[in-house]
């Protein structure tokens, strides 16, 4: 029989003697982009985000929950990543909108198959689209676990 990992602790409860042991977040990402302010823009104004201090070769915003995406523009070439956004029903609507009056070229699958329409899939809806550098993006309204 295996081992099992070895648990780390995390956090002290009050009780010294007592760990309590919690799971780790998520943070931060850098989004490779052909123009780091376009894409900070796009995804500002689809996700309802804010710009924070921006450093170096990084324009940042931050989503709810403290979760920073961080623009950058690698000196190769930038291969295709997909990123999902679970949002309320209120802001995919207001999304949705967005994508609509700005004509971007949106489908209900991921084949792209289904254009101009989101779907119903996992008991909520969703939409598939690409931002400025060509990434596949998703929103959703219901999580799929």
């Amino acid at each position: 029989m295996a081992p099992s990992p070895p648990r780390v602790a995390c956090h002290r409860a009050a009780d010294t003697s007592r760990r309590t042991l919690i799971s780790a977040t998520f943070n931060h990402t850098i989004i490779a982009s052909r123009d780091r302010e376009e894409s900070a823009r796009f995804y500002t104004g689809l996700l309802e985000a804010r710009p924070v201090a921006s450093w170096g070769p990084f324009t940042n915003i931050l989503l709810d929950g403290g979760v920073m995406l961080q623009f950058a523009e690698p000196p190769v070439e930038i291969q295709m990543q997909h990123y999902a956004f679970l949002v309320d029903d209120a802001h995919f609507d207001r999304a949705y909108a967005r994508l609509v009056a700005t004509e971007v070229l949106h489908w209900a699958d991921p084949q792209m198959t289904r254009p101009y329409e989101t779907n119903t899939e996992h008991g909520g809806r969703g939409v598939y689209f690409k931002d400025p550098s060509g990434h596949a993006l998703e929103l959703i309204t219901r999580p799929y676990l």
